[in-house]
């Protein structure tokens, strides 16, 4: 009988079709194929405008001409401008003020609405109000609120015989800044509140009956339940309330635009003032920049600070 010779295809190739066969299903990078489309719209949105800020911050480019190179130019012209600097002074005080009551007052609020209350359901709603709103319209309230002829408060205190005259809150350069934390602490107590609100729901109510048990006090409770379990989720919510107040922009530039004599003037609104109303886009974007290391510090301090082994065991750290 006549043998008829099959063709069989190359052994390669049969070994690179089983190998991507297996790719396409296996467990291991099925999460890479559904992270490729949030990469691609992070990708885009976010790593390009990066890279293209730190390039633009490296040429004299201005709103109308692509500019050259120039190095470190225009940083070495911001680290002599004194605006600059008073920008971030007025950041980190802005940052570290509003962050560390926010995160007080949040707790408080998330510890209390975790308790068995009246109307708690309304209650969360209610103390998500300020953050649900829009923060355009929210700075638009405040900047009445703080008006320095018809503001309610220097009403009520006039009213109440605690003032004499009308309180200049943004036109006085410490008044201005304690004004426009005390705005950005309302806005942003909901979303600390809320979000360790969550976390306290995950923490089994009998490790509280256990230490009630046992003689623990309220304090002790917190202290060696509470706080140990709820530190991851502290990390998260610090990371993101310090990077979502360090770079503040509506609030502050609706208010006061900076003012008075740069007093209020973030990195944020002093970069947009520069590359965008001055049409120097190489020195706002240098500025825009600068902001890089101090939110890296922000973000390697909450996470790795907060996410202890030891701090969650509510060990000490001797």
């Amino acid at each position: 009988m006549t043998q008829i010779a099959l063709e069989q295809p190359p052994v390669k190739q049969i070994r690179d079709a089983t190998a991507w066969a297996r790719l396409k299903v296996n467990r291991d990078w099925l999460g890479f194929w559904f992270m490729l489309p949030a990469a691609a719209i992070l990708i885009l949105f976010l790593a390009y405008p990066l890279g293209l800020g730190v390039w633009l911050s490296f040429t004299d480019a201005r709103i109308g001409r692509s500019g050259t190179f120039v190095g470190l130019e225009n940083y070495e012209w911001l680290w002599g401008d004194n605006v600059f600097w008073l920008s971030v002074f007025n950041t980190l005080l802005y940052t570290t003020v509003a962050s560390t009551i926010k995160f007080a007052v949040g707790l408080y609020l998330a510890l209390l609405l975790n308790e068995n209350l009246p109307f708690k359901a309304i209650l969360r709603a209610v103390v998500l109000i300020p953050f649900i709103v829009p923060t355009v319209l929210s700075a638009i309230a405040f900047w009445w609120i703080y008006d320095a002829q018809f503001s309610i408060v220097s009403w009520s205190l006039k009213h109440l015989g605690l003032i004499h005259e009308n309180i200049n809150f943004l036109g006085d350069v410490w008044n201005a800044r304690w004004s426009v934390i005390f705005a950005n602490i309302w806005r942003g107590i909901p979303f600390v509140a809320i979000t360790l609100l969550a976390g306290l729901q995950t923490v089994s109510p009998s490790l509280y009956e256990a230490a009630t048990i046992d003689g623990a006090s309220a304090w002790q409770r917190f202290r060696y339940i509470t706080y140990p379990l709820l530190t991851p989720i502290i990390a998260v919510v610090m990371t993101f309330s310090v990077l979502f107040t360090f770079t503040d922009f509506q609030l502050i530039w609706v208010l006061t635009r900076g003012g008075p004599v740069n007093a209020t003037h973030l990195m944020a609104t002093l970069s947009y003032q520069r590359a965008i109303l001055s049409g120097y886009l190489g020195e706002g974007s240098a500025i825009a920049t600068a902001m890089i290391p101090f939110l890296l510090a922000a973000i390697l301090i909450s996470w790795f600070g907060l996410q202890r082994r030891k701090w969650q065991q509510g060990e000490n750290n001797d």
